[in-house]
This record gives C-alpha cells, sequence and structure tokens, in this order.
C-alpha cells in the first residue's frame, strides 16, 4: 500500500487565507520525499469555504513538483462540466513537463448544484460533458491533428502543446463517491477509481463492481483504487482526538453544507438518490467516522488496526490518499503526525 497526501481546503478566509493555507501545504510537500508519501493530490471546487480554494489544481500541483522530487502529482479530480478541453489537455502537457513526467490526472463529474447554477449549466448534462470532455483530452493528449465534433465542444485539426512527457499520456482516474455506473465505467475504460468511503457501508460493493468490469473489459491486473481518508497521529490518544474532532465536525458540516441543495428539493438524472446521500452524511460525525475506520485518528497502533480493519473490508486497495492538515490543523500539528505516521505505521505495509 502506498501512502499519500491531499489537500483540501474547507476554509473561509475569515478562518485562514488563502496564502497561509497553501503556504502550509506546500511547506508541508518539502517533506514528503524522505518521509516516503508517494503522491500530492488536491482537488477542484469553487466559490464556498468546502474546497473553494482549489479552483485549479495545476496551480498548486506546480508549485509542489518543485518541492518534491519523487511524488507523482495527482489531480483529485478536474471537472471536465466546467472546462474547455483544450485547455484543460493543454495544462495537463505542461504540468507533465514541468514535472518531469510525474503528473496522473483525476477528473470527476462534480457533484455541488451550486456550482453548475453559478457557472450556469444544468446538472442533467453532468455525464455528457464529462464522457465527452475526458475521451477528448485522452485524444489530444495521444495524438496529434485531432478533430473533433461534439455536442459541448468542438474543434478541427488541433495539435495540443506541450507533448505530454509520459506516453502514450498520464495515467487517468477517474472520482466517485457512490454511483455505481462511475465505478464501472471506470473499470471498463481501464482508468484507476478514487473513491471517498465518508459514509462507508457501500464501498466494498463499490470496488467490486469496478474490478469486475475491469476483468470484463480484459484489461491486466486488478485495476488501481485510491481512496482518501482524514488522518491525525499522536502518541497519546486523547491529545490526537482533541486536535482532530473540531476540524473533522467542521469538514463534515462544510460539505453537506455546500451540497444543502440535494437535501432542499434539487433533482437530477444524473445524480440518482443524492437526497438520500447527503441525508446520511448530514448523520456523520467524528466518532462515527473513526468508528467505521474511514477516519484514522489515534495513536500509530490504533491507526494500524483501522487500516488493516478497512483493508480488510474493501479486499485491498492501492493508495490511501489523506487528509492532515483539514480545517484548521497548524502546519506544525499536521508535520508532527506525518512523521510519527512516516516512522510507526507506513513501515507495516510495505
Amino acid at each position: 500500500m502506498e501512502f499519500g497526501i491531499q489537500f483540501f481546503p474547507d476554509v473561509s478566509p475569515q478562518e485562514k487565507s488563502g496564502q497561509d493555507y497553501w503556504g502550509d501545504a506546500l511547506r508541508l510537500c518539502d517533506h514528503f520525499d524522505e518521509l516516503g508519501y508517494t503522491n500530492v493530490r488536491t482537488v477542484e471546487h469553487y466559490f464556498l469555504p468546502y474546497g473553494g480554494y482549489s479552483p485549479n489544481p495545476h496551480i498548486f500541483l506546480t508549485a509542489a513538483s518543485q518541492r518534491t522530487k519523487k511524488a507523482k502529482l495527482v489531480t483529485g479530480a478536474i471537472l471536465p462540466v466546467f472546462n474547455h478541453p483544450l485547455k484543460m489537455a493543454g495544462e495537463i502537457g505542461m504540468l507533465d513537463s514541468i514535472s518531469g513526467g510525474r503528473l496522473e490526472c483525476g477528473f470527476a463529474r462534480a457533484f455541488l448544484p451550486h456550482e453548475f447554477e453559478r457557472f450556469g449549466i444544468p446538472l442533467d448534462e453532468s455525464r455528457e460533458r464529462f464522457t465527452e470532455g475526458v475521451e477528448s483530452i485522452r485524444r489530444l493528449l495521444e495524438e496529434e491533428n485531432v478533430t473533433v465534433e461534439g455536442k459541448y465542444h468542438s474543434f478541427q485539426n488541433v495539435t495540443s502543446l506541450p507533448r505530454p512527457v509520459q506516453k502514450p499520456r498520464p495515467p487517468f482516474w477517474v472520482a466517485a463517491i457512490a454511483t455505481p455506473e462511475t465505478f464501472e465505467t471506470a473499470g471498463r475504460l481501464g482508468y484507476g477509481i478514487m473513491a471517498i468511503p465518508l459514509v462507508g457501508s457501500h464501498m466494498a460493493s463499490l470496488i467490486r463492481l469496478y474490478r469486475q468490469a475491469w476483468k470484463d473489459a480484459g484489461h491486466p491486473g486488478n485495476g488501481r483504487i485510491t481512496l482518501a481518508f482524514h488522518m491525525f497521529c499522536h502518541e497519546d490518544h486523547d491529545k490526537a482526538v482533541a486536535i482532530a474532532r473540531d476540524p473533522l465536525n467542521h469538514y463534515l458540516k462544510s460539505v453537506v453544507d455546500a451540497a444543502s441543495a440535494w437535501t432542499g428539493g434539487t433533482v437530477s438524472k444524473d445524480y440518482p438518490d443524492y437526497g438520500k446521500l447527503l441525508s446520511a452524511l448530514a448523520k456523520e460525525t467524528f466518532e462515527s467516522q473513526v468508528e467505521k475506520n474511514g477516519a484514522w485518528v489515534g495513536t500509530p497502533e490504533e491507526i494500524r488496526k483501522s487500516i488493516a480493519a478497512y483493508n480488510e473490508v474493501t479486499g485491498g486497495f492501492d493508495i490511501a490518499s489523506m487528509q492532515v492538515n483539514f480545517h484548521t490543523i497548524s502546519y506544525e500539528d499536521a508535520l508532527a503526525s506525518l512523521r510519527l505516521f512516516s516512522r510507526e505505521v507506513m513501515p507495516h505495509f510495505a
């Protein structure tokens, strides 16, 4: 199992400035190579404290590429629904060049109604725009002189520059929360899956769907699976809980608030049962997340047990992408947690 770090800002300017948040994130990146963290990831979201500090993951990952020389740089994830494929392909090629071929591209459909409303895009176009956008980007990265006549974007005889370092292109990932079709499609296309086990109980069955679709499509191996977790490691259990409880509860509240339209009457054919999903998420707390092993908080021994238990339940996964400075956890506390986790937890899963 590999361990990487995800930066998912969930703060307002009144709580922490963008300068301070990303400054802390980059200072943490300085330690990844020595501590053995194999990838760094960030998201694309807009406008609200939940993710709003990260409208373009490529900008942060370019800076991170100069602070770590080994870690993969992962978009987790970029949103084709809000971007033109020509621009996204160009940015991917540029970052892959700057990083010497360390970029891995995660894509998502987006799921926050307020973002669709502000961009003026109907929720019911989400799946079509995602499918068309990812395929256009794939062709632009793999081919030259590309012509696409799409429903949403069309272009003729385009060669995207710079060409990616990795051939035929950087690896692709698909981000998913709970839609079975997304897991199956990623497996069929031979893309990795990056998932968020916040609600937890159905993740094992969704992973089985992904692996079966991968196998049925004839791809070698068993696919690639990244799961996201909150993590805080401390030698003293009570101190770990005291530091991490409020920030994690704040994160849970911020995602529910950002997606509140799903419980306020918004419906879409592309997001079946998202009202039920958000209602379930609204009931989650620090205690329930730790109990379900969706958050790893405690001593090294306790966290080792959590990882082993979740790995067994899911049938195994490849990468744990961990949030370590969620909400207002300080740089100093996050770094101490990273160091202890590296020394006392990671060797058990090498």
